[in-house]
């Protein structure tokens, strides 16, 4: 009799479905005007970062997330949602242009990882990821991200930093995917689905956990009802957004150290 597959590996699959909606997509549903920036100024521009101004319900917002393609010629032209250094120093550029013109920022993971190609090294990739930590931790306008399908370690928290966090029910995030764990653990990724209970990455394990703060339900799958998922999607950014913009700079900064000084203590919510 064939073993029943876990909830989180279930999870796992359904994050990385084909035909699950991407950035780019509810870029063009949710917001309006959307005016894309490129490059980093220092090397060149990565196509699997993508951001630029936009209105989200007539509010000009900068948006800043990881796009991965569907075709062979798009996947190649985002490198699979796979960031290089220059994807990152993008995403800080178009930072301290929010910061600059009092624009809140609307982060969106979808990503397996950083790229861990040799140049990608040569140009300064974990540099590249920790000064962006430095800099989403101590801008002063509201950050929000959100968790469309899979952010995968570092090159998903690098844009993950936030006031507030916002997964959809089917997304994934962790500090390395289920096959990774699995290789390190067991020696082989056949281990993966065991790797991916483990980890918690699930929504509503980083919810009782307190890592996120709204998950958006998506039934079986936001590849099946679209249009909802974004409609609900628009509504909690909405209602986030209100509530953040309510705060002065020095309190959003300060409440921002206080929610990433929470994390590993023991003042976050236990797991029954």
């Amino acid at each position: 009799m064939k073993k029943a597959t876990s909830k989180a590996w279930n999870t796992v699959q359904i994050a990385r479905h084909a035909e699950r909606p991407q950035f780019l997509d509810y870029v063009n549903e949710i917001f309006t005007e959307f005016d894309p920036l490129h490059g980093d100024r220092l090397f060149g521009e990565d196509g699997a970062m993508v951001g630029g101004l936009a209105r989200f319900d007539g509010q000009p917002v900068m948006l800043i997330g990881q796009h991965r393609g569907r075709s062979t010629r798009e996947r190649l032209q985002h490198n699979f949602g796979m960031c290089n250094p220059e994807g990152y120093r993008k995403s800080q550029r178009l930072a301290k242009i929010a910061e600059r013109f009092g624009l809140p920022i609307l982060t969106f993971i979808d990503t397996m990882g950083a790229y861990p190609g040799l140049g990608a090294e040569e140009r300064g990739q974990a540099e590249a990821i920790a000064s962006s930590l430095a800099l989403f931790s101590t801008v002063k306008v509201p950050v929000i991200a959100t968790v469309l399908g899979e952010g995968g370690s570092g090159g998903a928290l690098a844009i993950g930093l936030a006031d507030r966090v916002i997964m959809l029910s089917h997304s994934i995030y962790s500090v390395i995917s289920p096959e990774g764990c699995a290789s390190i653990l067991w020696k082989t990724n056949e281990k993966a689905e065991q790797a991916s209970e483990a980890l918690s990455l699930t929504a509503d394990k980083l919810h009782a956990l307190g890592i996120v703060e709204h998950v958006v339900d998506e039934g079986e799958g936001a590849h099946l009802q679209p249009q909802k998922v974004m409609n609900d999607l628009k509504a909690v950014l909405k209602s986030t957004l209100a509530e953040l913009q309510e705060l002065d700079a020095e309190t959003l900064c300060k409440e921002r150290y206080q929610r990433l000084m929470k994390f590993g203590s023991e003042h976050l919510g236990k797991l029954s």
